[in-house]
């Protein structure tokens, strides 16, 4: 049985621990799996080549160690041999570079990944919905104190809702808030286009409420101003301005976005994803794609890089605004691909091919 001894105290013994992967990523040593995903992402969209078109050669070099250093932190079991063994032990080699050695069970690791079908495999799982790995930021007033706030769970509510012309609320209803005098807020959803959480706009919604104080509406109409940016799961709370449900005693009223479904793009954060096609002709000699942005722009793309199954084109600045920045700076715009191959060749042209694409 081999043991390994690392002292860490060690300069020598500490050089053989190889690449720090950790550090790479830029995380703790007990970092979770949500916590790793974040920080490759953030690092991966930093050194992505294509948004260092100055720096191309070190970012391709970041690139690839952020990539290796997913690959291993990512995986469980070799994360585990890494913590005990660090990189040379991963790799199977004895410490001090003597060669020969491997971590328990024989097992040997050498990163061959593609870094950027990594990365290209790392933003296809959140076509379907994505994740959001940034607040809002600050805490800001509307009407009747209303707080404005990001993430988390609204609170289930007994009420029952209609809606209406502008999309009005009747019948709020609401049930006692276990252990409280009061009531659960009422919560309301507020269905926005991603072209509406792009540029902005105003929604209003109408309730109708309970009242006991004089003078005090029952119906209510309440104007949202959506900022450029907001992200589905932004809440507003309209302090007291629910149901009355005792003398002086009234529930809030708690509204969340809603992003609807785009035909064209699936939103990661800051960032937009879209997904084209293209000839294999395309493909190995470079094409342009345009691509229809949220404000009514045509956006055209060249593409002079050959279209691997795993390739990725960033186009910096072209994302969602990020609200906590004003709306100055904006997330990117990803694109992947499909490329549609042909079902039959004929045999003269196979040798064409054979012969030109046999230097390559």
């Amino acid at each position: 049985k081999n043991t390994f001894r690392l002292h860490s105290k060690s300069k020598e013994n500490a050089k053989t621990m190889g690449k720090d992967y950790y550090a790479i990523l830029g995380v703790s040593k007990d970092a979770k799996e949500n916590e790793i995903k974040k920080a490759y992402k953030k690092q991966a969209m930093k050194w992505h080549p294509d948004k260092n078109p100055d720096n191309q050669a070190e970012a391709e070099k970041k690139f690839k160690e952020l990539a290796e250093a997913y690959d291993v932190i990512s995986d469980p079991q070799k994360r585990s041999i890494y913590d005990q063994f660090g990189e040379e032990g991963l790799k199977g080699q004895a410490p001090g570079g003597g060669g020969g050695g491997a971590a328990p069970g024989g097992f040997r690791y050498e990163f061959r990944g593609d870094p950027n079908e990594i990365f290209s495999n790392f933003f296809k799982q959140f076509r379907g919905g994505g994740f959001d790995d940034d607040d809002m930021g600050g805490f800001s007033f509307g009407p009747g104190g209303a707080g404005m706030f990001a993430g988390g769970s609204p609170f289930g509510s007994g009420g029952r809702m209609g809606f209406g012309p502008m999309g009005g609320i009747g019948g709020m209803g609401g049930m006692g808030m276990p252990g409280m005098g009061g009531k659960r807020p009422f919560v309301a959803d507020i269905k926005c286009t991603l072209e509406e959480l792009y540029s902005g706009t105003t929604k209003r919604m109408k309730i109708t409420r309970q009242c006991h104080t004089p003078g005090r509406e029952r119906e209510h109409v309440f104007e949202i101003q959506v900022k450029p940016g907001w992200k589905a799961g932004t809440k507003i709370t309209f302090a007291g301005e629910g149901d009355e449900f005792a003398p002086g005693q009234f529930q809030d009223v708690v509204l969340v976005v809603k992003e609807k479904p785009h035909a064209v793009f699936r939103r990661d954060g800051h960032n937009l994803l879209f997904h084209a096609r293209c000839s294999l002709a395309d493909a190995l000699c470079g094409f342009k794609v345009d691509v229809p942005t949220l404000d009514g722009r045509v956006l055209r793309v060249n593409i002079r890089d050959v279209v691997r199954p795993s390739y990725t084109k960033i186009v910096a600045g072209e994302g969602m605004p990020i609200s906590k920045s004003g709306g100055t700076a904006r997330g990117d715009l990803l694109i992947t691909f499909d490329v549609d191959y042909p079902h039959t060749l004929p045999d003269a042209v196979k040798a064409q091919l054979r012969s030109v694409l046999a230097g390559v």
